[in-house]
């Protein structure tokens, strides 16, 4: 049985609502955002970043004059909603305003106020497993221009510092061809001790005394990627068809960005073209485990060892 209660304030966000099924606790905040604030076993460690006061303010004129005075952007934490391609200030919406919500027998259905400078309606659905420490995560957005649109929708999960994230890398017997693609910004520095590349995996380390960002995408035809935090192992999941489909970023279906702050575990849907009015919809599935055994974070055979144990 789903238990659900409205709290009237939770650390720096006001209200949210929390989800629990005994086994997890879910929070979703509901004055701001909206955002999936927490994501713990019951008592656990949230995986989630929720340090609001660390990460600032962002404003500018550009700002002001696109979404008026008195505006500005916080990253905020938690796991959030955008869409593609990334451009300053579009994809920057100030979300700092209330949010409707609609329980389900499952979780409930957050619908923020539309971007009318945008020309897009999102909604962020949860729906937790009565059972088991798993949770779908359905992010929709609506078009409600009065032309087509043409994006990705992009979900962002700002993941709590210190762990390590495992990228299971495309597995394809390609031949003489490549089988994978990976995308690097221009500030990150691929010699940097916290990228690991291996055969079978990269992992990327969050390490709070580097402050030099690194952002990386992959073309994951494997669908599955590993957050390791102390003893707790997130996991997300998430479709995808490369050999039909199109995807942003020069084919990436799956980011990481990563600060001295914390790590995010991004993926990508495919590119919509969207007519007026028309939504779509994109699911993302959520688990959490103990980790089974210690792990060396720079060996496939280590890395093999840890996952066939999950």
């Amino acid at each position: 049985m789903i238990s659900v209660k409205e709290i009237d304030s939770y650390k720096d966000y006001g209200r949210i609502l929390s989800f629990s099924n005994n086994i997890i606790e879910v929070g979703v905040t509901i004055d701001v955002g909206p955002r999936i604030i927490y994501f713990k076993y019951v008592d656990g460690q949230n995986i989630l970043c929720d340090k609001r006061k660390d990460f600032g303010v962002m404003t500018d004129k550009r700002f002001t004059d696109f979404y008026g005075e008195n505006t500005h952007w916080e990253n905020l934490g938690g796991h959030r909603v955008w869409i593609t391609p990334e451009s300053y200030p579009e994809t920057y919406y100030p979300d700092q305003h209330p949010v409707q919500y609609a329980l389900t027998d499952f979780g409930a259905i957050f619908t923020p106020p539309a971007e009318q400078e945008n020309g897009v309606q999102k909604f962020i659905e949860i729906r937790l497993d009565p059972d088991d420490a798993d949770m779908q995560v359905i992010m929709s957005c609506k078009n409600i221009e009065k032309t087509e649109k043409e994006f990705s929708i992009w979900s962002l999960s700002v993941c709590d510092g210190g762990g390590t994230l495992i990228i299971p890398m495309n597995n394809d017997d390609t031949g003489l061809l490549h089988n994978r693609t990976i995308a690097v910004w221009p500030y990150t520095d691929m010699t940097d001790d916290r990228i690991w590349l291996g055969k079978k995996y990269t992992t990327v380390r969050q390490d709070k005394i580097s402050p030099s960002p690194i952002k990386l995408g992959f073309d994951l035809k494997r669908e599955r990627v590993f957050y390791v935090l102390g003893d707790d192992v997130f996991s997300k999941h998430f479709s995808t068809n490369h050999q039909i489909d199109r995807y942003p970023d020069g084919g990436c279906s799956m980011e990481t960005y990563t600060n001295e702050l914390f790590i995010e575990v991004e993926s990508l849907s495919k590119i919509h073209r969207v007519s007026p009015g028309e939504t779509v919809s994109y699911t993302e599935s959520w688990s959490l485990t103990k980790k089974p055994c210690e792990i060396d974070f720079k060996s496939d055979k280590s890395i093999d060892n840890l996952l066939s144990k999950l």
